[in-house]
């Protein structure tokens, strides 16, 4: 997966392994993980902390937060200076960021430095959100096959009475196995990336549209039983009914996951 996104996004792809730039972005997201924990730096919990010299005993997570500030600018620089000299040697190839650095309508306006920072914080974004989340994904996927083997069973069969035994599955022959998509659709709906990510709660008592949210409440909303019938189970023929929406998994309007399209093609 890393190196699908890699190629993506900088038309890059490894050449050895270990490689550095893949360990670099994956250090700087596990590093990043890390400093969003609560109880990672005690800093995090009383802010005062912060203005406390750093030769105090008890301060040595400013040196490690330094440490992984540097990694993480090289985690994003690296990568991007490599398409960018590939650009410039007319030897790149597509790609993302490739694209951007050639078309001087979308960058017009913005300093050559500004330009950069925002391309290599696009790579890095791209990188982030597309690997972790997909490997999870691929995980329920295979958690739903071993718990529902008749489900399998009706994917398989599918695809050997439409393709023939032993040939694996095209983009372009999608609309010719609708089971298939209601599987993915319905793991999607059942186990969906987003609950590992940040948790989010109401921090209040609120009112939504009629509907009273009391402080501390999470919202389940691919578990709503008036949309998704008997929703713990697994059923991808739920989605026969062209009235059960799809998971918004993606989100919705200007927050909307721009991978969605993509992520539908490939998947």
């Amino acid at each position: 997966m890393t190196s699908s996104i890699f190629q993506l996004a900088y038309g890059y792809t490894a050449k050895e392994k270990p490689d550095p730039y893949f360990d670099a972005a994956h250090e700087s997201d596990h590093n990043a993980a890390r400093a969003a924990m609560i109880t990672t730096f005690y800093v995090n919990i009383f802010p005062f902390l912060n203005y406390i010299p750093e030769w105090i005993p008890g301060t040595g997570w400013k040196r490690t937060i330094r440490a992984w500030r540097k990694q993480k600018d090289y985690a994003l620089d690296a990568p991007f200076r490599w398409t960018q000299d590939q650009v410039r040697q007319g030897t790149n190839a597509d790609s993302i960021i490739a694209d951007l650095l050639q078309d001087q309508g979308i960058t017009s306006g913005l300093s050559v430095e500004e330009r950069d920072n925002r391309l290599k914080e696009l790579g890095h974004v791209l990188f982030s959100g597309g690997t972790d989340t997909t490997a999870l994904l691929v995980l329920s996927f295979v958690a739903a096959m071993v718990l529902n083997p008749d489900v399998q069973a009706k994917a398989q069969q599918e695809i050997d009475l439409t393709l023939g035994s032993g040939i694996l599955p095209q983009i372009s022959d999608r609309e010719r196995l609708p089971y298939v998509n209601r599987l993915i659709l319905e793991v999607l709906r059942w186990r969906p990336v987003l609950p590992i990510a940040i948790p989010h709660r109401c921090f209040q008592d609120d009112v939504y549209r009629g509907y009273r949210i009391s402080k501390g409440t999470i919202v389940a909303i691919t578990r709503d039983e008036s949309v998704y019938f008997d929703p713990e189970k697994f059923n991808p023929d739920r989605f026969l009914d062209p009235h059960v929406p799809h998971a918004p998994v993606f989100g919705w309007g200007r927050r909307c996951a721009r991978t969605l399209e993509l992520y539908g093609d490939v998947h």
